[in-house]
């Protein structure tokens, strides 16, 4: 089967407004507002980590989701091949400042796509973020090992990470988050296919795992896909 990859170069909207959580080009959040807002939604994006994907491809999402009454917090980060704590620590950093920088009284729930889900069940277990609502995961990089194996992105864990293992890093291998956690996985996925939602839930069966039917891995953020609704159905359960 073919993935429908016609969200990574749709046009979309501009983010509202741009924020810095650091000095680098990469240390940046796109920012969208909403009407009447629910809690905020802050967005990692996906691309294997690597550099050449940065967070322009989630804008059809965070405005789609802001539209709906989410804000969105898109957050750009490192992506150094090698070099991974560059990307975790951003994603730390980011979390860290967005308490100051946006109202969060209200609490947010952390959504990450692809290896941004590797991030979001990262950050979820090892930071324990404050007024964390929830994670919502979707087609996650969420065991890093297995992916390794498979060969994902043409060996992307191995250029994300540099050599070797770090279970430290790897999902599956963490302990389950304070917080609940979600994994939306289309069935069709040949980019990062189900079994590995599947293994992060045999390793942590408090979470809950839904398969999405007729969903590739582009489908759960594509506001023009039937799959993204199953996003916006999680998020009203999580903001309500």
């Amino acid at each position: 089967m073919t993935e429908n990859e016609a969200v990574l170069s749709r046009a979309a909207r501009e983010p509202d407004e741009q924020l810095r959580y650091g000095d680098d080009a990469d240390q940046v959040i796109d920012y969208y507002q909403a009407k009447n807002p629910r809690p905020l939604v802050i967005y990692l994006h996906g691309g294997f980590w690597r550099p050449k994907y940065d967070r322009t491809h989630a804008r059809p999402l965070c405005a789609a989701l802001a539209d709906l009454g989410w804000p969105v917090a898109s957050v750009e980060y490192r992506r150094v091949p090698g070099e991974p704590d560059a990307t975790t620590s951003d994603v730390q950093a980011a979390l860290d400042t967005l308490p100051n920088l946006l109202d969060l009284q209200a609490g947010y729930v952390l959504v990450g796509h692809s290896a941004g889900g590797q991030l979001a069940l990262w950050a979820a277990a090892t930071l324990n973020p404050v007024r964390l609502r929830g994670v919502v995961a979707l087609a996650p990089v969420a065991d890093l090992l297995l992916a390794d194996q498979l060969t994902l992105g043409a060996g992307a864990v191995q250029a994300f990470i540099g050599s070797g293992v770090r279970n430290d890093l790897d999902p599956v291998h963490l302990q389950a988050p304070i917080a609940s956690v979600t994994l939306l996985h289309g069935l069709t996925d040949t980019v990062v296919p189900l079994q590995l939602s599947e293994s992060y839930y045999t390793a942590h069966p408090t979470a809950r795992l839904t398969p999405v039917p007729a969903a590739g891995h582009y489908e759960l953020i594509d506001p023009e896909s039937d799959a993204f609704h199953t996003l916006t159905a999680e998020l009203t359960r999580l903001t309500t």
